[in-house]
């Protein structure tokens, strides 16, 4: 049986993530503590501040913990602010370290695109994402998926070979997934995101 281990940030529905991998037939346990157990598959979900997401899984010592999971190649997923927390740092209230796992930042989406059009920050609901990469998380998916985002900072400088897809919120391009070996991110989530979301969970779970 597909064993996951989730990491509780105290900043994530920990629940919706949970019932997502049970239902596509996968143990779940949850991880808030340098003690606790981790399986071969390990999910960093989380909503809300950088700041307060790496903070937390520093107070609860996992830092080393996600980096020797990564470095030794296990599968990893990054949900929301998950993903972000993947990146070298972010400008979100300041300057924030990161784990590292991917080169890159994490800023402000853009108020406005190219054509000085404004838009509602965070960008909230359903978008088409396009994939860039051909990817083991999008397979059989097609060209393009739609999922559901929650966000207000987005990943940028990051090299095109870690890109798998971008999302277009009013001509604004934004990464919406990203791999490095068996580390993977997804800015939206797909928890969240119906029967294509627990694609992505099914096909993570097949790495």
């Amino acid at each position: 049986m597909l064993k996951v281990s989730i990491i509780d940030s105290g900043l994530s529905n920990l629940y919706n993530v949970s019932q997502a991998f049970e239902y596509i037939g996968a143990k779940t346990n949850i991880v808030s503590c340098n003690d606790d157990t981790i399986y071969d598959y390990l999910v960093l979900p989380g909503v809300g501040s950088y700041e307060r997401g790496m903070n937390s899984i520093k107070k609860i010592g996992l830092i080393d913990k996600i980096k020797n999971h990564v470095e030794s190649n296990r599968p990893f997923l990054g949900i929301c602010l998950g993903m972000q927390m993947m990146f070298e740092r972010s400008c979100e209230f300041g300057d924030h370290k990161g784990l590292n796992i991917i080169n890159g930042n994490i800023v402000k989406i853009p108020s406005k695109n190219s054509a000085n059009d404004t838009h509602k920050i965070p960008h909230i609901g359903w978008n088409s994402n396009m994939v860039k990469t051909n990817n083991k998380l999008t397979a059989n998916m097609g060209d393009s998926f739609s999922m559901y985002f929650v966000h207000s900072y987005m990943a940028t400088s990051v090299k095109n070979e870690n890109i798998i897809s971008t999302v277009n919120y009013n001509g604004i391009n934004i990464i919406s997934m990203v791999n490095y070996k068996n580390s993977y991110g997804c800015q939206f989530h797909p928890e969240k995101s119906g029967e294509e979301g627990l694609s992505i969970l099914r096909n993570f779970s097949h790495i």
